[in-house]
């Protein structure tokens, strides 16, 4: 009588035992590492967004920072040279409402667009309480005077090539260039010298370098105290 015996597997071979285990192995350390790297980017990412200025979004749509000093803070004082060829102190200003404008200079033709628009639309910029416009840029005085004359801008703007007035009021922390020039900031100074609103549209990531007038007072009206 003949009996048919059961197969059994062949036994494994150490070598390729071994290539098994190092390969569960290898596997494990992949996930370890992707899970590792994940946390990390959590991290990093935390550490981005909750250390970056507070971002609002206006009534345009667009999204600004809010720099220091902010609302509510005694605006620095300063005295600068002005395309006028004469020396410009914040002081000159007071018992007014005072529209500061920090902006990149002769590299950045949409800044100087942007006075352009602003003086065309004067009756407007009244109307929204603003009794003077004067903007700050890093450039010489000889360079600005002549970039002004040629563009035939009224409006005054001061030089500030050692970047002093600008550190103090941080402009030159939202623009495309760095700290080595300012960006696109507003700031309105009230009659008390007393910073009533502030808008940065020139930080990352849009880098922000014109906003249209019906939107800046817009914003300005949106985000004033009085």
């Amino acid at each position: 009588m003949s009996t048919t015996a059961s197969k059994k597997p062949p036994p494994r071979r150490p070598d390729t035992a071994v290539a098994a285990a190092r390969q569960v192995t290898r596997r494990r350390l992949s996930w370890l590492l992707s899970a590792a790297a994940a946390v990390v980017a959590l991290v990093v990412l935390y550490a981005v967004f909750s250390t970056s200025p507070a971002k609002n979004t206006s009534s345009s749509g667009a999204s600004y920072d809010v720099g220091s000093p902010g609302i509510g803070r005694a605006a620095p004082a300063f005295t600068l040279t002005a395309s006028t060829g004469k020396q410009v102190s914040l002081g000159d200003y007071r018992g007014k409402n005072l529209l500061l404008y920090f902006q990149e200079g002769l590299t950045c033709q949409p800044c100087w667009d942007q006075i352009t628009d602003l003086e065309k639309s004067a009756a407007k910029v009244k109307a929204a309480g603003i009794d003077q416009i004067i903007s700050i840029t890093t450039d010489p005085a000889d360079l600005i005077t002549r970039k002004t004359k040629d563009m035939g801008l009224t409006t005054p703007v001061l030089s500030d090539p050692d970047l002093k007035v600008s550190q103090q009021y941080e402009a030159n922390q939202y623009g495309m260039m760095g700290t080595s020039r300012d960006g696109h900031s507003f700031l309105l100074v009230g009659p008390d010298g007393t910073i009533r609103w502030r808008a940065d549209y020139g930080g990352a990531p849009d880098y922000t370098m014109y906003v249209a007038v019906d939107k800046l007072l817009a914003d300005l009206r949106a985000g004033a105290k009085s």
